[in-house]
């Protein structure tokens, strides 16, 4: 790939833990945070907007971001699914907003009981506001590879959607493999397409069959300068039960430094924090790097055997 960068987001905190059975409490959670900055990650999704009824695990958001502080250097998102959540997040005194919405009518329907227009709109009015704020924003794309219900998704329809979205002048828009069927060949197509609109874009990626680490690879080789990933692997689909859940971040900091890409993160402390999560959830995660350990070995570190 020769010298080149990207921004890592790592969204174990929101989209990782609200996946998970245990509901981990504020103080936890904004410790996540604060380890996962000390490894030097430039961007972190801290919390989730949404109605706790709905996604327990989100609840406190405003505490958890309380807690996390301002962090220099450090872009801190958070999710928001409607003006509601958004007018939430801007007065915890986030730094980016991040709205998604699914690219089928069945799938958005299910995820934010709205069509697809609907969401459509909403994404334009977020965005609108958050330049009027001064806030950063990204619109993810869901299932832009494959739906749950409906099936293979056509590239022309994600296209259109992006395009209409990057009227609206996001700083980003985000194509996800929500449910890990894509291949990297579709992944260099699509985010080709996504990047001849002219707004920088980013990928998010489940390493459900297997393929996440390879499309990642290969949405940075077309183009894309943003990646999501979750730290020991968190995440999953609600609506996909078989779906595993995002590229571990440690696993893709990893590949990447192999590659000669500069991510700013400091590896072996994002190591640390996966062990950490592990013991914290109290069973193993599926990320491979922070039980296998980095390589070359770092002399002093627990992975020098």
């Amino acid at each position: 790939m020769g010298a080149s960068q990207v921004t890592l987001y790592d969204v174990g905190p929101r989209d990782g833990l609200q996946n998970e059975p245990e509901i981990l409490d504020v103080g936890v959670r904004a410790e996540l945070v604060g380890r996962l900055v000390d490894a030097r990650l430039p961007a972190v999704e801290v919390a989730s907007f949404v109605d706790p009824r709905r996604v327990p695990q989100m609840a406190g958001a405003e505490e958890v971001v309380a807690a996390v502080g301002p962090r220099d250097g450090v872009v801190r998102a958070g999710l928001a699914l409607n003006e509601r959540g958004y007018e939430r997040l801007l007065a915890a005194g986030l730094d980016e907003v991040r709205f998604a919405f699914g690219v089928t009518e069945s799938f958005n329907r299910r995820n934010q009981g709205t069509a697809v227009d609907e969401s459509l709109a909403a994404a334009g009015r977020i965005a609108e506001r958050a330049r009027a704020d001064a806030l950063r924003c990204t619109v993810t794309l869901s299932v832009a590879f494959g739906c749950p219900f409906e099936g293979e998704v056509d590239p022309d329809r994600v296209v259109e959607l992006a395009s209409r979205v990057a009227e609206a002048e996001p700083d980003a828009i985000v194509v996800a493999d929500t449910i890990g069927v894509a291949s990297p060949s579709a992944v260099r197509g699509l985010v080709q397409r996504v990047a001849g609109l002219g707004t920088a874009v980013g990928g998010h990626f489940h390493n459900t069959r297997n393929t996440g680490y390879a499309n990642a690879l290969a949405a940075l080789e077309s183009g894309a300068g943003v990646l999501d990933a979750s730290v020991g692997g968190l995440g999953g689909c609600p609506f996909a039960p078989r779906a595993t859940g995002n590229i571990a971040t440690e696993d893709l900091v990893y590949v990447l430094e192999r590659e000669g890409v500069e991510t700013g993160v400091d590896l072996d402390r994002l190591v640390e924090v996966a062990a950490w999560l592990e013991e914290k959830l109290g069973r193993r995660l599926d990320g491979q790097v922070h039980r296998a350990g980095t390589f070359p070995p770092r002399p002093g570190r627990h992975d020098d055997a």
